[in-house]
């Protein structure tokens, strides 16, 4: 049995290392926060006052959120991120085509982690994602959320008025990407395209297939956002989001397209994490 180099050795190899190259041998031996291959964590804290579970956009992954943790790394908020199958370290797994074994896969998920006021928040399909797991956790009598907050999805009742697109060519489908808010750059590059693609179709039909049931509207606060220059989900489809709670709704608008969430990131965020730090005060408050 051999023993290995000598700590001195070791030592020396280490400072011969560029930072990046110490940073990523740190990562590789730190161990992860969870093996729950279903959540990126960003900003853990000790002892959260708050924790929110966010669902991307469709083809998006969590990492998308990430920005949402820095903007709240003084406070004792946490921001749990979906990883939808079918990327990211679920590449391996088949992407939900039906958004039923989605919420069913993630209300398992979920349960395990509501000791502690919780918010559900969704961007385009994660909001629809979000609004149809409270109503699952509603069905199996858990914790309900503290609020929803849903960005860029029209509400679930109406009618969709758009083209079905997840079967169209992907000639058609980076068009309406790049229409939509995608920077061209990321468009233009065929190999981020060839891995992108697959995965956004099968988000595109979850979407395109969604059938709304009709039930009682739910009994939360519901914070709802859109892009003024969205040319697929209008204020009005937004505003129809009301009818879908008897809580408090408000409604918010930004000066951009369908992807406001990069093209206005700092005011999103920004917003965002100021009605957070409500939610969590509010709760303080009430124990």
């Amino acid at each position: 049995m051999t023993s290995g180099p000598p700590a001195a050795e070791l030592r020396d190899r280490l400072t011969q290392l560029s930072p990046a190259e110490r940073a990523a041998l740190l990562d590789q031996l730190r161990p992860p926060a969870s093996t729950d291959r279903r959540w990126a964590r960003y900003g853990e804290k000790p002892d959260p006052g708050l924790r929110v579970f966010c669902f991307s956009y469709a083809g998006g992954g969590p990492s998308v959120f990430r920005p949402l943790a820095e903007v709240l790394a003084g406070t004792d908020i946490e921001v749990w991120s979906a990883q939808l199958p079918g990327r990211g370290v679920r590449a391996d797994e088949s992407a939900h085509r039906r958004i039923d074994p989605l919420v069913d896969e993630f209300g398992a998920a979920i349960t395990a982690h509501l000791d502690r006021p919780y918010v559900l928040l969704g961007y385009s399909m994660g909001a629809l994602v979000a609004f149809e797991l409270t109503r699952w956790l509603r069905a199996e009598q858990a914790p309900p959320p503290a609020a929803l907050q849903l960005a860029a999805f029209r509400a679930p009742q109406l009618p969709n008025p758009n083209i079905k697109v997840h079967y169209m060519p992907d000639d058609v489908l980076k068009t309406i990407l790049v229409k939509e808010g995608t920077p061209p750059e990321v468009v233009a590059d065929d190999e981020l395209m060839r891995v992108a693609l697959p995965t956004l179709r099968a988000d595109l039909e979850l979407c395109d297939t969604y059938g709304f049931d009709r039930q009682s509207p739910l009994d939360l606060p519901m914070s709802v956002y859109g892009g003024e220059f969205d040319v697929r989900v209008s204020r009005t489809d937004l505003e129809q989001w009301r009818i879908q709670t008897t809580g408090p709704f408000q409604l918010t608008m930004f000066a951009g397209p369908h992807f406001f969430i990069h093209s206005d990131r700092d005011g999103l965020f920004s917003h965002l994490a100021g009605e957070l730090a409500e939610i969590s005060a509010a709760r303080k408050g009430q124990s």
